[in-house]
């Protein structure tokens, strides 16, 4: 374990290390603005996937959409790379919390692998469906004996990632992950965390739902990803108005996430 830290801390250390994560914070940004502009355009009767698969097909469609996608790989690669490192130093062995710290991060670096992948898959011009790859999962799940509990679980678990979010953006514990500046611009940084912290968390929190829901009607159709959950806000009373506060909220989350690329604690 001792030489893992070690290398963990060479990593953290490393200026040209950190800069290339600095740029995955960069890419989450980019494609969390593409989400919610996707979801804005939902909200007023469009159509398409607005989720993560969306917002790497609309990348592709750049002319250098390829090489793009190349970048967005590698940044979030390195932005993974960055979280198995603090997962390691993230807590001394006397604190009580150091296991759930370590397995935030992992979670938090698998997604962002997830997401790599998906971005070399979509730039040799293969496709990618987060949609179709939860309906699988919910379907592997449901068809063993104890699949409806553990996909309650799943659900309640991702669920609670958005109330956490959500939670978050009122208390603005997110500031802890920051060293701000002073003045004005400090105060923008906050309200965008704010905003983007609180839609992001609703969107998680009912693609949680979603799960939930599969589990106690028995139908893997119903765990349809970030873009299901985002089409079943649209389907409610006042929907579209919901819709369109949710995605441009996503959006500002993405501005956030281009903040921290500066003022990132590392």
């Amino acid at each position: 374990m001792s030489s893992v830290k070690h290398a963990a801390r060479e990593a953290k250390g490393s200026d040209g290390f950190r800069r290339v994560a600095r740029v995955g914070f960069i890419i989450v940004g980019v494609i969390h603005i593409i989400i919610g502009c996707l979801a804005v355009s939902l909200a007023l009767g469009g159509g398409g996937d607005a989720d993560q698969d969306g917002a790497l097909e609309q990348i592709r469609s750049n002319p250098v959409g390829g090489l793009l996608l190349g970048a967005v790989a590698a940044g979030l690669i390195a932005l993974a790379v960055w979280q198995i490192a603090s997962a390691f130093l993230a807590s001394d062995p006397a604190d009580t919390k150091k296991w759930a710290t370590r397995v935030k991060y992992f979670g938090i670096a698998l997604a962002y692998l997830v997401i790599a992948g998906m971005a070399l898959i979509v730039a040799f011009g293969g496709r990618v469906s987060s949609e179709k790859a939860s309906q699988t999962l919910s379907e592997v799940l449901l068809a063993t004996p104890v699949g409806i509990v553990v996909l309650v679980v799943v659900g309640a678990t991702v669920f609670g990632v958005g109330v956490g979010f959500v939670v978050s953006g009122f208390t603005r514990g997110f500031k802890k992950l920051l060293h701000l500046p002073s003045g004005a611009e400090r105060g923008g940084i906050v309200t965008f965390g704010v905003i983007g912290y609180i839609a992001k968390g609703i969107a998680v929190a009912v693609t949680g739902v979603l799960f939930v829901v599969a589990a106690f009607t028995n139908d893997p159709d119903k765990s349809s990803g970030l873009d299901g959950a985002l089409h079943s806000i649209v389907a409610l009373p006042l929907g579209p108005l919901m819709l369109g506060a949710v995605g441009a909220g996503l959006a500002v989350y993405g501005l956030f996430c281009i903040a921290r690329s500066r003022y990132a604690r590392m």
